[in-house]
Order: C-alpha cells, then sequence, then structure tokens
C-alpha cells in the first residue's frame, strides 16, 4: 500500500463483502511522532479504532478532535482529511475500510 512518511499501513485483509463492488480492507495503521498522514480521501468509508496513543483527526468543514486510546472514528468516501500525531509515541490503530474494487485505497488531496 502506498504510504506517507511517518505513516505505516500494514495490510491484514482484504476480501469481497455483500455489497456488488465493494470489499472490506482491515489494516493496521502507524502514525509516527511528529508525523501527519497528509490530506487524503478513500473511495470508500473509514472505520477505525484507536489501540495507542491520542491522534488529531482534521475533517475539511470540522474543527480538528483528539480521538484517543479507546475511541473510534468514522470517515465517509470521499471526505478530505488528515491525522496528526504530535505525541511523543507511535499512535496505532485498527482500520477497516469498506472501499470501491479496484480503487486505490488513499488519494491524496490538495
Amino acid at each position: 500500500m502506498a504510504q506517507n512518511s511517518g505513516l505505516t499501513r500494514t495490510l491484514l485483509t482484504k476480501v469481497d463483502i455483500s455489497v456488488a463492488g465493494r470489499e472490506a480492507v482491515v489494516a493496521r495503521v502507524e502514525v509516527a511522532p511528529g508525523a501527519r498522514a497528509g490530506r487524503h480521501t478513500h473511495p470508500g468509508d473509514e472505520i477505525s479504532y484507536v489501540l495507542e496513543g491520542q491522534v488529531e483527526l482534521l475533517i475539511d468543514g470540522q474543527p480538528p478532535r483528539v480521538v484517543k486510546a479507546g475511541e473510534a472514528l468514522v470517515i465517509p468516501a470521499g471526505v478530505v482529511h488528515d491525522a496528526h500525531n504530535a505525541g511523543d509515541a507511535t499512535v496505532r490503530l485498527l482500520a477497516v475500510y469498506v472501499v470501491e474494487k479496484g480503487k486505490p485505497l488513499a488519494t491524496p488531496a490538495p
């Protein structure tokens, strides 16, 4: 999977789901201390659970919010967003993407 510097997505599984033309991608995501994911979108919904640390979630049109270990977040398809790890420890998330088959998992946004 294409990665931004400081962001690592490790594919755990990718499977077809009951919705035609969609698949579920499950990944372990790590954001290094001081790193940003970079503004991007997904061709489907992202549902993530923060396993360790906390991340500042930046969604276009919304105020920034901090999501901590034990909390979850949902980002709808096509919404431009970024994540920033302002801390000194790696943030670890479990992410499930329900996306259109055959499209890149993430696309950079201006």
